[in-house]
């Protein structure tokens, strides 16, 4: 079957767009082909610096025939509507037109619409022009004479050619005939930039790949990374060097060179008294190299390599150099920053975070490290620190945010500290909590474990998650500017890999408090105003102050009012807002628990019920539940609990009034049998439930409710709720509600799927 081969040559192409240029491009004219009833054995797409190209095998030569039949009105109706059923059916009158009899509904209009296959390549010249023309880029340009016209071409860099060719295997491919602002779509090309630029022709995919790599173009991405990875490791191995690997550079550097050729570089051993991070932040950042290290060895070696896209005649000695003086100068600023900023401590820097605006309505990060160094002593015994040192680890840990090399490489936040605070004589727990506190940074980074570190982490991350939530600058949608999921997730993390034991609820509270009193201080005044809450209100788990602060007066609801656009009371706002966020997290701890397996319904049942905030007891329960209704005892009191909540529900409604109070033991006593066994099962299952909860045994609380399976499936089967005695219709519905209240001692049953 027929293939198609499409090339867009520019100028340029951006390393970081080019993946997802190419997947665009791919999806664009597969979807369009798709919609048109065309389909295709397969597809894939490449990009190189200077181009996209997309091959699709297995189409059609011609789309198949249509044939479609369409209802019209009825035999009689107004002229309106069958001049309509004609204008839609593309018939010139009724006699084009034949009549079928419905028993029911009588005669009516019936159009037979026959449309032959469309040839693809017709097609294609239809639909390719306009995906060129709209192309997603994320940055575009307009160029040339034709710039100055509205609706000219825009593209990353000026395009330069577009070869689109159709046509099977063994024959000649035709030239899909169409043209976007004067490029026509040809079957002609270029190879490597300075290589291979003569132009030559090309047919089909197969002779298309060959010809680029004769013009030194290897067209596919992975292919060049595999190039450049093991050219690099062999050259690294005959030097008596490792590479050190590193996925996104030599992601990036496979979308510079169309043809790459791997060189090594050296520097001086005196470069090497740098730290490595910045070495290789140096290197990376500014040339895109690789750094080395010494075989079998963590230490890095006074090397790195380079991959070109020119195969030069000396080989590669001019380029080589040229990166050498380059690296060269940019190590000699590294060691420069280093130096420097060794010549001052940490705790020497931080007047200069006062001068830092952290965000315009949440004060300074002067302001901001004071509240985290309280909240991190406040949190330390929590998680067994020694709260000096956390105090300590929070007020120096964003401290190398205003040192030289963090500037220069902001990458490197954190970890400088650390080497800083190491050099400077600090405790090691507090070097290792300014390096940390930033983690984890993503999924697959690793979650602190020292309890200083813990202390500061959870610190950090909770006073931006609620100072965000105060200014009412929460995540929408797919946009995150202040990365919040990701703070709420490390904090979920945090907590879950360490078993920490944290009532959320009213830490979130607490540092609300904190935020909120900073802002009133400030409302109305400079937003870098040194008047420090710790200053007024001392203690942080004293809230006296605090409240008197929110509360005090009309003048001070005004000035939050001002501050912050809110419409109610600061004491409802603070309710409404922790709830909210305590919610965010919950949304957050689904997401995380669903990537490990747990069932999503089962953590809303869990945190339906009030007071849910320990994120570790949470998951417990969670995990006991699941385990519970994966068993037949589970499953089948799940399915009792629906019968029941159902006719209460029902029975509700009619009655017009709810059936919460206790039951009657005596009356449900003089009943059937299995209406007093319901009743004695209830009461010990609920005390046995409510005991196993109250000791943290979960698993204990599940074998509580699953004695109640007998009792339930026996009630059903034998009693009828709805009596024709008033007093035991209501008592056996307050049996039903005495099985929902039994329930909600572990999970709100409501919630769970199935």
């Amino acid at each position: 079957m027929p293939d198609l081969l499409l090339e867009l040559r520019s100028e340029e192409i951006p390393a970081r767009m080019q993946r997802r240029a190419a997947e665009d491009l791919k999806k664009l004219v597969t979807d369009a082909l798709v919609e048109r009833g065309f389909l295709y054995e397969g597809a894939k797409a490449f990009a190189t610096p200077r181009r996209l190209a997309l091959h699709i095998a297995g189409l059609p030569a011609r789309g198949e025939a249509v044939r479609e039949e369409r209802r019209g009105p009825r035999v009689g109706a107004p002229e309106a509507a069958v001049q309509g059923f004609l204008k839609s059916a593309g018939l010139a009158s009724l006699d084009q037109a034949t009549t079928v009899t419905d028993p029911k509904k009588g005669e009516f209009y019936l159009a037979v619409i026959e449309r032959a296959g469309r040839e693809t390549l017709d097609v294609l010249a239809e639909i390719l022009p306009g995906i060129i023309r709209n192309f997603p880029w994320p940055k575009s340009m307009r160029w040339g004479a034709a710039s100055a016209q509205p609706g000219s071409l825009r593209w990353v860099r000026p395009l330069q050619s577009i070869v689109a060719t159709f046509g099977p295997e063994t024959e000649t491919p035709d030239v899909v005939p169409f043209s976007v602002d004067g490029i026509t779509a040809g079957s002609v090309t270029s190879g490597h930039r300075f290589l291979a630029p003569s132009p030559f022709e090309v047919r089909r995919f197969d002779d298309y790949v060959q010809a680029l790599e004769r013009a030194d173009v290897i067209l596919d991405a992975d292919r060049r990374k595999d190039i450049i990875l093991h050219d690099a490791k062999d050259l690294a191995f005959a030097r008596g060097l490792d590479l050190v690997e590193d996925e996104g550079l030599l992601e990036e550097v496979a979308g510079l060179v169309e043809r790459p050729v791997v060189l090594m570089g050296s520097f001086e051993e005196r470069f090497l008294e740098i730290p490595a991070e910045a070495i290789r932040a140096t290197i990376r950042a500014n040339q895109k190299c690789f750094v080395l290290r010494k075989s079998g060895s963590e230490e890095l070696a006074p090397a790195f390599v380079l991959v070109s896209n020119l195969v030069a005649s000396d080989g590669g000695a001019a380029i080589t150099a040229g990166n050498e003086r380059v690296v060269r100068a940019r190590l000699s600023d590294a060691r420069f920053f280093w130096e420097t900023d060794k010549a001052t401590k940490l705790e020497d820097r931080l007047p200069k975070l006062d001068t830092i605006v952290f965000h315009e309505k949440l004060g300074t990060q002067g302001e901001r490290v004071a509240r985290i160094a309280a909240l991190a002593k406040e949190i330390a015994p929590l998680v067994g620190a020694d709260p000096a040192l956390a105090e300590r680890a929070a007020r120096l840990a964003k401290a190398d945010l205003v040192t030289e090399m963090v500037g220069e490489f902001p990458e490197l936040q954190g970890l400088m500290g650390r080497k800083y605070a190491a050099l400077q004589g600090e405790h090691p727990s507090i070097a290792a909590a300014i390096e940390e506190h930033y983690k984890p940074v993503g999924p697959s980074d690793r979650v602190p474990t020292d309890p200083v570190s813990l202390a500061v982490a959870l610190a950090d991350k909770l006073d931006t998650l609620v100072g965000f939530w105060a200014i009412d600058e929460k995540p929408t949608g797919s946009k995150d500017p202040y990365a919040l999921r990701r703070s709420a997730l490390g904090v979920i993390r945090i907590i879950l890999s360490n078993e920490l034991r944290i009532a959320l609820f009213f830490g979130l509270v607490v540092i609300g408090r904190r935020i909120m009193a900073n802002m009133l201080v400030n409302a109305g005044k400079p937003i870098d105003a040194r008047l420090s809450f710790l200053k007024m209100s001392g203690d942080l788990s004293d809230d006296g102050t605090i409240s008197k602060l929110l509360t005090v007066s009309q003048k001070a609801a005004s000035m939050m009012q001002s501050k912050m656009g809110m419409q109610i009371p600061p004491q409802e706002w603070e309710i409404a807002r922790t709830k909210d966020l305590l919610a965010f997290f919950a949304d957050r701890l689904k997401v995380y628990l669903r990537d490990q397996g747990a069932r999503h319904d089962l953590i809303d049942a869990v945190f339906a019920l009030p007071g849910q905030d320990d994120l570790l007891l949470v998951v417990r329960r969670v995990e006991a539940l699941g385990v519970f209704l994966s068993t037949d005892d589970g499953k089948n009191l799940l399915a009792g609990y629906k019968r029941a909540a159902n006719i209460l529900r029902i029975e509700e409604k009619k009655d017009g009034q709810a059936y919460d109070a206790a039951p009657d033991a005596a009356l449900a006593a003089s009943g059937q049998p299995e209406e007093q066994a319901l009743a004695e099962a209830l009461a010990a299952a609920r005390q046995e439930a409510s005991a196993a909860i109250a000791a943290e045994d979960f698993s204990g609380a599940m074998r509580a409710l699953s004695h109640l399976r007998a009792p339930v499936d026996a009630f059903f089967e034998t009693v009828t709720v709805n009596a024709d005695d008033p007093a035991l219709r209501r008592n056996r519905l307050l049996l039903l509600n005495a099985l929902r209240a039994a329930t909600r001692e572990v999970a709100d049953f409501s919630r769970i799927e199935g």
